[in-house]
């Protein structure tokens, strides 16, 4: 069975076989990279942070853990039902749509885990990139840990198979049109599904060209979670940190 809506994200992201495909993402590896971070922007304990697109809450959960005040936002209702199980005085989760600023200002806002990108439309990567600004403090910082596109590109394994919790999902991976499709295949109760992801393969330059047009200026740009240098042909990620 076909599952489709005007944006894919709304419909693959709030059902449960999403969670069930990514289910072993490395929330060791999530935590270290908190701390390093945090430490890079030199943030303090109760500072404020705003984890936009934040799933399920793994990175806010993280966050709060290490003493600062969290507020994260996802447009999946069934991924903040289950983070809210998390809340605290300090750490607050609610469905919002990250194109739109959210009624609060904060001293950091990290956008994680290439949860950018999908829109349909160009102008709402840009609103989203002027929703961060208008929710940073003054003084605040802001971070976007995007993929690697060209390295993603290169390395793209086009076609893959995956068994989880009983369900074998079937993964064809391609690029069109300047996006990086995954098509998501499987069989559960005798009923077939099939969903797919689509991020645009966007550059270090496209960033900058938001930032430039938003008033935004980027002060470091990283690889890999280890905050090493960011090498166009051979680093997993592009981890941008602005003001």
């Amino acid at each position: 069975m076909q599952k489709e809506t005007e944006n894919w994200f709304t419909s693959w992201f709030d059902t449960p076989y999403y969670h069930i495909l990514y289910k072993d993402r490395d929330f060791e590896e999530a935590q270290t990279f908190m701390k390093k971070i945090t430490k890079q922007l030199h943030l303090k304990k109760d500072q404020s942070i705003l984890d936009l697109a934040c799933g399920k809450g793994r990175h806010a959960v993280s966050l709060n853990e290490l003493g600062f005040e969290v507020t994260g936002i996802d447009l999946s209702p069934t991924s903040i039902l289950y983070a809210k199980d998390f809340e605290n005085e300090k750490l607050h989760f609610e469905v919002h749509d990250m194109c739109k600023p959210y009624p609060k200002k904060f001293d950091a806002i990290f956008n994680l885990f290439t949860s950018f990108g999908y829109f349909e439309k160009e102008e709402d990567n840009y609103r989203t990139i002027t929703a961060i600004k208008a929710n940073l403090k003054e003084g605040g910082k802001a971070v976007i840990d995007f993929m690697n596109a060209d390295y993603i590109i290169k390395n793209l394994i086009e076609r893959e198979t995956k068994t989880v919790n009983k369900i074998t999902f079937h993964i064809h991976r391609y690029v069109k049109e300047g996006y990086i499709f995954k098509d998501i295949s499987f069989k559960d109760n005798k009923e077939n599904f099939h969903f797919t992801e689509k991020v645009k393969a966007l550059t270090k330059e496209d960033f900058l060209h938001y930032f430039k047009k938003a008033g935004i200026e980027l002060i470091d740009t990283f690889g890999n979670y280890n905050l090493d240098p960011f090498i166009l042909k051979n680093s997993p990620r592009l981890i941008l940190t602005f003001k």
